[in-house]
């Protein structure tokens, strides 16, 4: 009911300065003991998956947080699980603003912030001041300026700098925002690059005493057989999880809309059913083999039992929080 009275005037400002005021103003309502009362009362339904016991399958999905500030305010909204970045090993700004756009009508955004982070070091860094204790996967980026070639040394070294911190490490290769990201989902560039994390993950565990699960992301722009070359690369080169999807290219649902034709990924409510599409598909294509992370355009306890019926063992939200609130969560856990 609050969130009906507040949102009207979050959306009077920009964006991505309401996104910060939320953040902010969610963190001082954390520190007064108060979160939890915007998320009420949520339903124990635990769930194993990549090795990992989650109190529910409802996580937040990455780019909300990016920078790993706020880790213990977002977790008091009820989440299963957060996963928090992108982050690059070395800073860098993104792109210019404006560089996220709202579609109310649609329950959609337009992002194209360029993977914007203050680098793996002090990533790290926010990490170690949380105090949250439940599961907590990291979205893994190259910097701007890497060529694809390198991307490999790129999530190397961010692995390596959150490892200790993380229980999953997600490896963003389907951001739309960074120059010819996407084509390391090809099987010819997605296996040397996943071989050679699956090594580095193997050290570290030793290193650590602790085995962290990685997780690959994927585009929601990839067609039946690129679905099934991924998904096999996935399974051979032992990973623990593909999440789908990322932001899409499509305009579909938006069209004509004001900002439609902005550059950038488009996700919520539009995003819903092509991201459903890509989850049934590579589950028949994976047969069990791995799970998935569902993401995209869930609004609802119905939109996420979509996801789960199509394949999913868990499921992520961003712009449901956006534009239902933070009640949201607790909705879907409790209607699922």
């Amino acid at each position: 009911m609050l969130y009906r009275v507040v949102r009207p005037l979050m959306f009077r400002l920009d964006p991505e300065t309401a996104h910060s005021l939320t953040l902010r103003s969610l963190a001082m309502l954390q520190s007064a003991g108060m979160a939890k009362l915007l998320a009420g009362r949520i339903a124990h339904k635990p769930v194993r998956v990549m090795g990992l016991d989650f109190p529910n399958p409802v996580g937040l999905a990455a780019g909300l947080d990016k920078h790993a500030e706020f880790v213990d305010a977002l977790a008091s909204l009820g989440f299963g699980f957060l996963e928090v970045g992108g982050v690059t090993p070395r800073p860098q700004p993104g792109n210019a603003r404006p560089r996220v756009f709202r579609l109310p009508t649609a329950e959609a955004i337009i992002n194209r912030f360029g993977f914007n982070s203050v680098g793996a070091e002090k990533f790290a860094k926010n990490l170690r001041l949380a105090r949250f204790k439940g599961i907590l996967g990291v979205n893994l980026g190259k910097n701007k300026d890497t060529p694809i070639c390198n991307a490999a040394q790129d999530y190397a070294y961010s692995l390596e700098k959150i490892y200790p911190l993380a229980h999953f490490a997600t490896i963003n290769i389907s951001s739309p925002n960074t120059a010819n990201l996407r084509d390391l989902q090809s099987a010819d560039e997605l296996a040397p690059l996943l071989a050679t994390l699956h090594r580095v993950r193997e050290d570290l565990a030793q290193q650590h005493g602790r085995r962290v699960a990685l997780a690959v992301k994927i585009a929601p722009d990839i067609d039946d057989a690129g679905i099934e070359a991924i998904a096999s690369v996935a399974v051979e080169q032992k990973m623990d999880a593909i999440i789908a999807t990322n932001t899409t290219l499509s305009r579909e649902g938006v069209r004509g809309m004001r900002h439609a034709e902005e550059q950038g990924g488009l996700s919520g409510a539009p995003l819903r059913e092509a991201s459903t599409v890509v989850i049934r598909k590579l589950s028949r294509a994976l047969d069990g083999a791995l799970p998935i992370i569902g993401v995209g355009g869930i609004m609802s306890a119905e939109h996420a039992r979509e996801k789960l019926d199509a394949g999913a063992s868990l499921l992520q939200l961003y712009c449901g929080l956006v534009y239902r609130g933070p009640g949201v969560v607790a909705d879907i856990v409790n209607g699922l």
